[in-house]
């Protein structure tokens, strides 16, 4: 055993001695070379790493998002209020087929400048053009009629709920302006009653929609459940800021008077 230890300890030795040229050899470079070059290694060893890190940096970082998305269902006024916002002007308007887009400059000291997308309101171009300008949002200005909206509550929860449930919009979460528009209407709800009649129409509407996932396949597709598990669903649980506004796009006193939107452009200017 005694000499089977001491054959280890030479092996080890050996191997130890053996490294011992190559590490000499190493040294002898670099002691013999020029400072300067040494030091043109060491800067240009650096200016890889900080490259490396930007580029891991510029490429993870999140995209720009400047737009504000108008939407919500037919004859709401989006496109209205798309007028008033970019001119101040009143335009006699018809259901869009197609997005429009202009600059929006809000009025903040910091100048912001968001780019305003109208998207068209027919439920069967809604889904498409959400897609498309989606990624983009850094606000979604969600307009509703609150002279009918007794009669469109089912329809509006129902859009609603796939904006508040998309995967895209839950993790960017823009702020979502829930605008209560045609105020100057004798009938129109109030910004607070339609706040407490949506979240109670979406609570039901997560129930069904929770259900019929579960008797299919269980996967919601995209799709994140809406609040909190074993609540009551409240706009507060949302990921993303959702505030509820009151104006007139029309005016109070009709079509040549000023638009009542000043606390849209105000949450506008809070962006």
């Amino acid at each position: 055993m005694e000499a089977d230890a001491g054959s280890n300890v030479e092996e080890r030795t050996d191997a130890g001695i053996s490294l011992d040229p190559f590490i000499e050899s190493v040294r002898q470079q670099v002691e013999n070379q020029d400072p300067l070059f040494l030091i043109g290694v060491l800067v240009a060893l650096a200016v890889v790493i900080i490259t490396c890190v930007f580029l891991k940096y510029f490429l993870t970082s999140k995209t720009v998002r400047s737009a504000v998305l108008l939407v919500g269902l037919c004859d709401a006024g989006k496109t209205l209020i798309f007028s008033r916002l970019l001119s101040g002007k009143f335009k006699r308007t018809q259901t869009s087929i197609t997005d429009s887009s202009g600059p929006y400059k809000a009025k903040n000291d910091r100048n912001t400048t968001w780019t305003l997308i109208d998207l068209p309101g027919h439920d069967s171009l809604r889904s498409q053009y959400l897609e498309k300008f989606k990624t983009a949002a850094r606000a979604i200005v969600f307009v509703v009629d609150s002279a009918i909206f007794q009669k469109e509550v089912r329809d509006v929860a129902e859009f609603l709920y796939v904006l508040l449930t998309d995967a895209v919009l839950c993790s960017n979460a823009p702020t979502v302006l829930v605008v209560c528009n045609k105020q100057d209407i004798t009938m129109a709800k109030s910004a607070k009653l339609i706040q407490l009649q949506l979240e109670k129409e979406l609570n039901t509407l997560r129930v069904t929609r929770s259900a019929a996932l579960s008797s299919q396949d269980g996967s919601a597709g995209g799709s994140v459940y809406l609040g909190r598990k074993g609540k009551n669903f409240e706009f507060s649980q949302l990921p993303m800021k959702v505030e509820f506004l009151e104006c007139s796009a029309r005016g109070v006193k009709g079509e040549e008077d000023d638009a009542d939107i000043h606390s849209l452009e105000n949450s506008l200017a809070k962006l």
